[in-house]
């Protein structure tokens, strides 16, 4: 009988019972150590440099209080947010963007033109097109690179991850750049006092390249409901209701979302897909080094640190500090651990995101810095 191949991160991604059954046989067909040897082989996406921006203006609790009917205590006892960053209003999405782009080439040290993609994860892009990608490809002087947006939510940056990871596993790029970045306080209604105090402004982005020795994405799982897009969304400034001064009297510009609903589904997903994804690849919380949630309550992120009987140091948290920064809140707090000397080679690192949509998924990286 010919040899058949391992069950590597691939095939343990299999969506049926059946494929996932046929990796095992393969497993003892092979053996432990062929499939050890043959795993070692796989090409794999590291994250190679990190960084993150942050507005320097800074809102706290008690500013709110000014603006609706709130107050500290309220906000912090609901979500653990004590304050968040706004971008000046005369500056873009693709100002914090690009900042995260060259910190990055900085970092790593290489030119514009050695990047061969970038995505830009965001919900708040300059303009409907072009892509704020292309903007930060113009603005770094990447003349021979291709770029566009992803847009889902706060799920945004592990999508655009494990998208871009992609690329770089199958041999086609060597070099991939995935920024998440939005301008929150671009779509807030200041008049709706449950949903304006949650969100803020911020950027991160992470550069991936081949992995050495093992390092890399590990495997992903990543899902989508478009059946609960009542839950939370904008409705306004698409084609289905084109600005108008009706859409603009009714507020259908701003964001919007049913705050019991989304909070149940996320405290589920979070931490049901974080949990599968361990499991899929033979681990449980005890192996992570680090897990990187999407900050959008503390109550949500504990909640799945408890499913997977993580310890707080294993857990990074900045709620507080920045509030939701949607797509960009992963990456800031993964250059932020980094910064803060968090992470070594060699550690598992695991991501997950839940937002709009709906959507929710999870990415697992050796890291390879």
């Amino acid at each position: 009988m010919d040899s058949l191949p391992c069950p590597t991160a691939s095939a343990r991604a299999a969506a049926s019972i059946g494929a996932a059954n046929t990796s095992s046989l393969k497993y003892r067909l092979l053996g432990a150590d062929a499939c050890v040897a043959e795993e070692e082989k796989k090409i794999r996406a590291a994250i190679t440099a990190t960084a993150h921006f942050l507005p320097d203006k800074v809102i706290s609790n008690a500013d709110l209080e000014r603006l609706v009917d709130t107050s500290d205590e309220w906000i912090r006892s609901r979500t653990g947010i004590s304050e968040r960053r706004f971008l000046a209003e005369d500056e873009p999405t693709s100002t914090m963007a690009i900042a995260v782009a060259q910190e990055l080439l900085a970092r790593r040290g290489i030119a514009a033109d050695d990047i061969d993609l970038i995505i830009v994860a965001t919900i708040t892009p300059d303009m409907i097109f072009p892509a704020t990608a292309c903007l930060v490809q113009h603005a770094i002087g990447a003349s021979r690179v291709w770029a566009y947006d992803l847009s889902a939510a706060c799920s945004g940056f592990v999508f655009a991850v494990a998208t871009g990871a992609q690329f770089i596993e199958s041999g086609a790029h060597r070099r991939v750049m995935v920024i998440g970045a939005d301008k929150m306080s671009s779509i807030l209604d200041f008049e709706d006092r449950t949903t304006c105090v949650l969100f803020g402004d911020g950027a991160g982005g992470v550069l991936l390249e081949r992995g050495e020795d093992g390092a890399g994405m590990i495997d992903f799982e990543l899902y989508a409901d478009g059946a609960a897009v009542e839950c939370l969304h904008i409705k306004g400034g698409g084609s289905l209701y084109p600005p108008s001064h009706e859409t603009v009297d009714q507020r259908m510009h701003y964001i919007r979302q049913e705050g019991r609903t989304v909070f149940r589904f996320a405290v589920e997903k979070m931490a049901e897909v974080s949990v599968s994804l361990l499991e899929r690849n033979g681990l449980t919380g005890a192996d992570l080094k680090l897990f990187v949630p999407h900050q959008a309550n503390k109550r949500i992120i504990d909640a799945a640190a408890q499913r997977m009987d993580l310890p707080s140091e294993k857990v990074m948290m900045n709620i507080d500090r920045y509030a939701n920064t949607t797509a960009a809140t992963i990456p800031i707090a993964l250059a932020e651990a980094a910064d803060q000397g968090r992470l070594e080679r060699g550690d598992l690192v695991l991501m997950t995101g839940v937002g709009g949509g709906l959507t929710w998924g999870s990415a697992l990286f050796r890291w390879g810095q």
